[in-house]
């Protein structure tokens, strides 16, 4: 008979259990699947039997993630049973309690918001050290929401006067001069998602009255222009389409008692031919320049749906082979 490897895992009660197995066991039957072992409940907790010690390691360590999320008060998605199998593979070294250790307080009913991935912890902990950081990487890795948290936090707190949230106006496939209404309603779309993440993190009534107040200002890029931006916490989404100029233009804002995020996917550029991106242009540029933070996101750090980090893997695996291709 071959050789059985187990390790324990304790549990406070089975409400924590029935959390990390999942509706119908889902969760439970995921990493099962994953590692190839079996799950049982015993008196003092849970035992992970396999034939393999390092598979029978990592599905322990899934489940210790997970069971470190329900003791933070976070209900488990299975975004989060996906993930946490994720980090067990990669054989880090974090201890899942240190990722999980920054917690950015906002006005909504979620209280606190958390990282959820090692990438985004480190995001979190540049922005606190640097006045000045680039946030480059896929779509779904959070780069915006947690900045916009951040802001939101520091408002709260009273450490800063003012959020200002902006994007390039950029024509994405569209002319705005063929959209319908004024110049507000015409930008309107590019800023919608900025303004669902703000929705999402206060009350409605109490952010109503903070963009009546000017206290939270959510603007196109080119209302930037001529301005020094004092005592606030600013967020450039979409950096990518901005061009070089405008990037400096931003950059050159910055007043005293004030941070900027700059955020982007140095692949997803809507400029037009012969613009080059801001964004590719800055970091060449800045990188290693002091006082500045740059965080570089993976697929790893997607936290939407799994199929968006298939699709960034395919379009890698593309690009990939049109290089080596194209160097032959």
């Amino acid at each position: 008979m071959q050789n059985q490897e187990a390790l324990n895992i304790s549990v406070q009660n089975n409400r924590e259990i029935q959390a990390v197995f999942g509706e119908a066991d889902i969760y439970l039957k995921s990493i099962e699947e994953t590692f190839n072992v079996q799950v049982q409940i015993r008196s003092d907790g849970l035992q992970v039997i396999g034939g393999d010690f390092n598979s029978v390691r990592c599905a322990a360590r899934s489940f210790e993630f997970l069971l470190h999320l329900t003791r933070k008060g976070q209900k488990i998605q299975i975004g989060d049973v996906r993930y946490a199998t994720r980090l067990a593979k990669s054989n880090t070294k974090e201890n899942p309690k240190e990722i999980l250790s920054e917690s950015i307080p906002v006005f909504s009913k979620r209280g606190v918001i958390r990282p959820k991935t090692l990438g985004q912890r480190s995001y979190i902990e540049s922005i606190k050290k640097h006045d000045l950081v680039f946030g480059i990487g896929p779509a779904g890795t959070g780069k915006t929401y947690l900045a916009m948290a951040i802001a939101v936090a520091a408002l709260k707190k009273g450490e800063l006067g003012r959020i200002i949230l902006t994007r390039p106006a950029v024509e994405a496939g569209e002319s705005l001069g063929f959209l319908p209404g004024d110049l507000a309603a015409k930008i309107d779309p590019y800023l919608r998602p900025l303004y669902d993440a703000l929705h999402d993190m206060m009350p409605a009534e109490s952010l109503e009255s903070y963009i009546d107040r000017n206290v939270v200002e959510v603007a196109p890029m080119a209302f930037m222009r001529g301005r020094t931006l004092n005592n606030s916490f600013v967020v450039l989404d979409e950096a990518q389409n901005a061009t070089i100029e405008q990037m400096k233009m931003f950059l050159t804002r910055l007043g005293f008692n004030s941070k900027a995020v700059i955020t982007g996917d140095v692949t997803q550029t809507d400029l037009p031919a012969g613009k080059s991106s801001g964004l590719v242009n800055a970091e060449k540029v800045l990188n290693g320049v002091d006082g500045i933070g740059f965080v570089y996101f993976s697929k790893e750090d997607v936290v939407r749906h799994e199929l968006v980090q298939r699709i960034i893997e395919a379009y890698e695996k593309t690009t990939l082979e049109g290089t080596n291709g194209s160097s032959n």
